[in-house]
């Protein structure tokens, strides 16, 4: 069970206290299967992505266990070609609802199993999930377009789209600094993944136009920032271009202007991209004011409200939405883990390429 001394770590004034925090971890360990997938909620699907965003969560409670097991079921699952499918029914990996295999979805491994190694310092953990993290990286490099974004998946026929989604690259990133970390640890030099990474950080600052146009959705706004391509003034700038379009004051985040919808995910990863850039009084307020997504007797959250209707909607408590709240108070309240991964100080930063 979560331990004491680290549920309190996830205690945030006018966030979580200490009993609610434990209550969010029962949550999501609720929803977890036997084998260790981590669905959306019991009878939905699991995707790669949000279930290590959910395992992650786990982590920074204590329950490496369950967070291990939840790995386990990435390796046990992986595709022969490095991926995952994109959705399984109830996290049954017989049971596949989308066989396309989503890049961003794919290269995430890398970001659960750094952030689980420096969580527990376990390195047969490290060992054994190498095979897999390279695997999926490779996959993920083999969409890399010349310019050096990434491109957005292969469909259920192997067929690659090579059209690339800023938010996707962008998380890709994150997940391709983290690979090379691991690899580092491992005293395993990757230099095509350092080219790989600098390309794809270049043409995420320097190139919007290599992406497709998706500016009206919030996670294109702020994930240049949480992936960590953006720092400095440079993200300071981006996040003050256009608070005022996806920020509503007391509610949250939109996750797509103009429609009247707050949603907990993204309002705690803008929290964490705020947090990231060393705003923390923002990512606080930000925090703070999606606690109206609380469920209080599950302790898991809404996946978003409509506010012009004041109705939840849609009406589902997502793992993967506590698990991101958990993951931004953690960062707030100074895990060293996930500090270190969302702040990505420690990280490699690639090579960046002589032309554009």
């Amino acid at each position: 069970m979560s331990s004491p001394e680290r549920t309190e770590l996830l205690v945030l004034p006018g966030v979580l206290t200490e009993d609610q925090a434990a209550r969010t971890v029962a949550g999501i360990l609720g929803i977890q299967r036997p084998d260790g997938a981590i669905p959306w909620f019991r009878g939905h699907h699991l995707d790669p992505w949000d279930h290590t965003e959910a395992a992650m969560a786990l982590d920074v409670a204590g329950e490496h266990d369950a967070a291990e097991r939840a790995y386990a079921w990435l390796a046990r699952n992986q595709n022969e070609d490095g991926s995952w499918c994109a959705a399984y029914r109830d996290g049954d990996p017989d049971d596949v609802t989308d066989r396309g295999r989503e890049s961003n979805f794919v290269a995430y491994i890398a970001v659960g199993v750094w952030h689980h190694y420096l969580s527990t310092g376990d390195d047969a953990f490290l060992d054994r999930m190498w095979p897999a993290v390279c695997a999926a990286t490779e996959f993920v490099l083999r969409l890399q377009q010349p310019g050096g974004q990434i491109g957005w998946k292969r469909e259920a026929d192997g067929t690659p789209v090579n059209d690339a989604l800023l938010t996707g690259s962008s998380s890709i990133h994150h997940a391709l600094r983290c690979a090379l970390a691991i690899a580092e640890q491992r005293e395993e030099p990757q230099p095509d993944w350092e080219l790989a990474l600098g390309a794809l950080g270049h043409a995420i600052r320097s190139h919007p136009e290599r992406f497709l146009d998706k500016n009206r959705y919030s996670m294109d706004w702020y994930y240049p920032v949480l992936g960590g391509a953006l720092r400095g003034p440079a993200a300071k700038a981006r996040i003050q271009e256009s608070w005022d379009t996806f920020v509503v004051p007391g509610l949250g985040v939109r996750c797509v202007d103009p429609n009247p919808w707050v949603t907990g995910g993204e309002s705690a990863e803008l929290a964490l991209a705020l947090w990231a850039m060393g705003e923390s009084d923002w990512a606080l307020t930000i925090l703070q004011d999606i606690q109206h997504l609380r469920d209080p007797e599950t302790g898991l959250y809404w996946t978003g409200y409509v506010f012009d209707d004041q109705a939840i909607w849609p009406e589902e408590l997502t793992t993967w939405t506590a698990g991101s709240v958990l993951l931004a108070v953690a960062a707030l309240g100074g895990d060293e883990a996930t500090c270190s991964v969302f702040g990505g100080q420690d990280l490699p930063t690639g090579v960046e390429p002589d032309c554009c």
